[in-house]
């Protein structure tokens, strides 16, 4: 880990957020490193955060999901899985009506439209078929160090990833859907430590055995962006994962500045957390560099 240790103090003191967990993870040796620095100076484990996944929960609930029971879902649920159901990309939806709007759009094939109604509508269409709540059914693989953030019980435990009316977001769910929902939902608001997401992601594959269920779908599926809720790795010289992983690597983006990638045929993944929306989302440059950098040195070993 000392050149990751090398690459987070060169690039993190020129970033506009202050923090940084890195994992990398073994699949073969079941094992996984992890290291973590908050503003200037790295922590140990008492000293870590929680932090908000953002996206990472769409395949951490969903994609999940669907390997406890793949029979279950019809050609409808992998559309939208796969974010090709035709759902618009997203918007502001009430509390009080959001599953009936949720339920109001038509499900039909069409090309990739990365969309947060396409997971809310996913998992209305999981609840309606298994007759459980999604929660209950994903997470069996959760280490207790991963949770939805309504359980997180100190704020000051969890950076913070911006500001809400003025004042600043810190122990809560940075998505407004999610807050304003204030329910377990697919689209966003799974909270985890560094090591807690390390040891989820080392359960799912112990019990579902992950890596060979996508190296399996890499080989013989036929799909356009994202497998079975995944997403994957088009172009691997110019990837967010970082240069060096397989054209059989799949993962996500959050977008507080988080990331999962896991190769397939190294059996070796790459998780960086960070708190990259905390004075402001919309330059990406620093968090991109910090990405790829870091992703082509765990590709590397």
């Amino acid at each position: 880990m000392q050149d990751i240790q090398k690459i987070i103090e060169n690039l993190m003191p020129k970033q506009h957020f202050d923090c940084v967990a890195v994992g990398v993870i073994d699949f073969k040796a079941k094992n996984y490193e992890s290291l973590e620095w908050h503003g200037g100076e790295f922590v140990n484990k008492s000293g870590k955060y929680f932090f908000d996944l953002a996206s990472l929960t769409k395949p951490l609930t969903l994609a999940s999901t669907y390997l406890t029971s793949p029979k279950k879902f019809n050609n409808e649920m992998l559309l939208l899985l796969n974010h090709r159901g035709s759902l618009t990309s997203g918007g502001r939806i009430s509390p009080s009506q959001w599953r009936s709007y949720i339920k109001s759009f038509q499900v039909k094939e069409a090309p990739t439209l990365y969309s947060d109604y396409s997971a809310l509508r996913a998992m209305l269409e999981i609840e309606d078929t298994f007759k459980r709540e999604l929660y209950e059914i994903c997470s069996d693989y959760f280490d207790e160090e991963m949770f939805h953030w309504t359980e997180l019980e100190d704020p000051l435990r969890s950076p913070v990833t911006g500001f809400r009316h003025g004042k600043k977001i810190q122990g809560e769910v940075h998505d407004d859907n999610a807050f304003y929902l204030k329910e377990k939902v697919s689209h966003a608001g799974l909270f985890a430590s560094i090591d807690g997401l390390c040891k989820s992601l080392l359960n799912l594959d112990s019990k579902y055995s992950l890596l060979d269920f996508m190296d399996g779908a890499f080989k013989n599926t036929s799909f356009d962006r994202f497998l079975y809720g995944w997403d994957t790795v088009s172009d691997p010289q110019n990837s967010l994962a970082g240069r060096g992983c397989s054209s059989s690597t799949f993962g996500h983006l959050g977008f507080t500045g988080t990331s999962i990638w896991i190769d397939t045929q190294k059996s070796r993944g790459s998780v960086i957390l960070t708190n990259a929306t905390q004075n402001y989302w919309y330059d990406r440059k620093g968090l991109t560099e910090l990405r790829k950098e870091l992703g082509t040195t765990i590709w590397s070993k």
